[in-house]
């Protein structure tokens, strides 16, 4: 894979949802909630007027509906702005 957030963008490897199962019925993965934590996968440069704090290895929280989700060699990916990251995790 080989893509360059611009600007102010970062791509996220968002985390693997968890996998629940209540008395034995598994929840299927289009009831599973989304995860709201990931990895910064790439970053952008960020603008002149802001200057990009994230970096590659990061792991961050982001918003429920943050980002536009992306697919690349069969795995999905978020796109977003820096300022649409709540936080970076230890």
């Amino acid at each position: 894979m080989n893509i360059k957030p611009l600007a102010d963008r970062v791509l996220i490897l968002p985390a693997p949802a968890e996998e629940k199962t209540i008395g034995g019925i598994i929840i299927p993965d289009t009831a599973k909630e989304k995860p709201l934590k990931g990895e910064v996968i790439a970053a952008g440069n960020g603008t002149k007027d802001e200057e990009m704090v994230l970096k590659v290895g990061d792991q961050v929280l982001y918003g429920k509906y943050a980002g536009t989700e992306i697919e690349l060699d069969s795995t999905k990916y978020l796109i977003m702005r820096q300022s649409d990251v709540l936080a970076v995790l230890g």
